[in-house]
């Protein structure tokens, strides 16, 4: 498992990285390791940066992460105003720790791992949540179903009855039924970071994460309140 570099240290209030607190990045596996009591815990493998900073506008700054190999025209025009020449698969933005602080970042600068997180961090990790198709009541909402008696044969895994009477004669907003499933933007808080590699970039959080293999992830780090 990655290991944290000796000669890193924690960026420092005043400096340039101090003031991002965000990266993005992608899933790459999950896997376990052990704490030095040995207790077994799963964590996930992420490709965290680097990014590159794409634009400032008011209180906050885009980064760009990952490349493809087509992009728009508009795209390029707007990644080549940041001095960069490269296509760049994801842009997202992010508020600065302080409003003051935009006028001190550069665009086009390099965002790595190893700026923005230690092993100890603590983040928040925003992600897509894999795709089920179209499911019914008892795979998407853990339903019971319908006795399996009384010849009931063909409605074990029927929702019953969705309606009401006369009054109000409808059916009520967000009631929970057969649809899509899947496919939610998801976040998760207070994932602890276990290692950080800083020569490849490589993110190891405790727990899981959402989404399949490659996809985008939004790293942020929580900033303990005073």
């Amino acid at each position: 498992m990655p290991k944290v570099s000796d000669e890193f240290k924690r960026p420092q209030p005043g400096s340039f990285f101090y003031m991002i607190n965000a990266i993005l990045g992608s899933k790459l596996g999950q896997s376990q390791a052990f704490s030095e009591a040995g207790i077994r815990i799963p964590v996930t493998m992420i490709q965290a940066g680097p990014c590159w900073i794409t634009q400032k506008t008011g209180t906050s700054i885009q980064l760009g992460f990952g490349t493809i190999k087509n992009i728009s025209k508009a795209e390029v025009g707007h990644i080549k105003k940041a001095g960069l020449d490269k296509k760049l698969r994801f842009l997202r933005s992010f508020q600065l720790r302080n409003v003051s602080d935009v006028g001190d970042v550069s665009v086009g600068s390099e965002v790595k791992l190893g700026d923005v997180l230690v092993a100890g961090d603590y983040v928040t990790v925003t992600g897509v949540s894999k795709g089920k198709g179209f499911a019914g009541v008892v795979k998407r909402h853990g339903f019971a179903g319908g006795p399996r008696t009384h010849g009931q044969s063909d409605r074990e895994r029927s929702p019953g009855s969705i309606g009401q009477t006369t009054t109000p004669g409808r059916v009520y907003r967000g009631k929970r039924m057969a649809g899509r499933m899947g496919s939610d933007t998801v976040t998760l808080r207070k994932l602890k970071v276990i290692a950080v590699d800083t020569q490849n970039n490589m993110l190891t959080v405790k727990g899981l994460v959402p989404g399949g293999h490659h996809g985008l992830l939004i790293i942020r780090k929580e900033i303990k309140k005073a």
